[in-house]
């Protein structure tokens, strides 16, 4: 009985679009926060110097720390937006398929 409930999920339309989106977005938010620590760490091998380079004269606070503390509050912010999205839309998906295959 379950392998057929399997087979009719993975047949329909509305799972294969929602696979779709879900990687798509994915995809999508790793390959930003995946492109800002990757520009991160460039920044440290070749302008070290901009790095370590205070933020006023009288700072002991680099450029270095608000940059990578900002660096973790953006992944927390996608972190974020992907729950959003996976609770609204890609729940109502999910739960639009379950209703469909349900005799």
């Amino acid at each position: 009985m379950h392998d057929d409930s399997y087979a009719r999920i993975q047949a329909s339309p509305r799972f294969q679009e929602l696979v779709a989106k879900r990687e798509r977005f994915a995809w999508l938010l790793s390959s930003i926060i995946l492109g800002l620590y990757v520009a991160f760490i460039l920044l440290i091998a070749f302008q070290p110097q901009l790095l370590g380079t205070r933020i006023s004269a009288d700072s002991s606070i680099t450029w270095g720390i608000p940059m990578g503390v900002g660096l973790i509050v953006v992944s927390f912010i996608l972190t974020g937006v992907y729950v959003r999205r996976a609770n609204g839309e890609f729940d109502n998906l999910n739960q639009a398929i379950l209703d469909e295959v349900q005799p």
